[in-house]
């Protein structure tokens, strides 16, 4: 008898998924104070890109009344995803460094990128209906690990399906209402076309984990977070006026 081929696969990114049960009226109401905000700008600044929030001085949504239900849904989730991917959330600390909305009106996209500057990134869909007519999240691996020759999986009439599980070069997420997704913040990523008669709204967050807060008995070293930026102390022209 031929012995089976046992193909374990390895090195998993972590992609959470939860779906929230969305309130048509807060629903409503968010798209309103995000158009409010988007203040007649349609695009960043190319027709055919997104208006993000972030490259139009509105990065700092979660400090809006209107976002307070979303802001302690990423704050639960992602004490939840840590806590799934083997962190211990009692010996560290969670940020949100920015927020920002995303209105990506039909024919409009977002080209690949990441998020240097970040650790755990999250977005909450305000609508969708889970078809992924209205633009798709396409996430890309960092690479391809199981193509064997590199650049096969892109297609092209290559000796590889890029169809493959062991082998897609990318996963595309469908937005729908209430769902959130969270997934590290230097995985590349896009938004593909809005094919959709509606404009697709989004609320993305980028978070930073830093050490817990001074005198916390749990609190060690900081040999692997940066320490909490309550320690933290800014120097600059300022610092050096003042010293002068």
């Amino acid at each position: 008898m031929e012995p089976s081929l046992a193909i374990t696969s390895l090195f998993p990114l972590a992609l959470a998924e939860v779906r929230l049960p969305p309130d048509p009226l807060e629903i409503a109401g968010l798209m309103q104070e995000i158009l409010r905000l988007r203040a007649g700008v349609d695009s960043n600044p190319d027709p055919g890109c997104a208006w993000t929030g972030d490259l139009q001085g509105v990065w700092q949504f979660h400090r809006h009344p209107a976002c307070a239900h979303i802001r302690r849904a990423v704050a639960h989730q992602a004490d939840a995803y840590l806590r799934q991917v083997g962190f211990d959330p009692t010996r560290l600390a969670l940020h949100i460094q920015r927020c920002w909305p995303v209105v990506s009106e039909p024919g409009q996209v977002i080209g690949r990128h990441h998020h240097p500057n970040a650790h755990l990134s999250a977005v909450y869909y305000l609508n969708g209906d889970g078809s992924g007519r209205s633009g798709c999240l396409r996430l890309y691996p960092h690479q391809v690990c199981n193509e064997l020759v590199p650049g096969l999986a892109v297609g092209h009439g290559g000796p590889i399906d890029p169809t493959h599980p062991l082998n897609r070069p990318w996963l595309d997420v469908a937005p729908e209402a209430g769902l959130l997704i969270l997934f590290p913040s230097r995985t590349d990523h896009a938004v593909l076309v809005n094919g959709d008669q509606d404009a697709r709204f989004s609320v993305s967050f980028d978070l930073v984990l830093t050490a817990s807060c001074p005198g916390d008995p749990r609190e060690g070293p900081p040999e692997y977070l940066a320490p909490h930026p309550s320690t933290w102390d800014p120097l600059g022209l300022s610092l050096e006026v003042a010293e002068a």
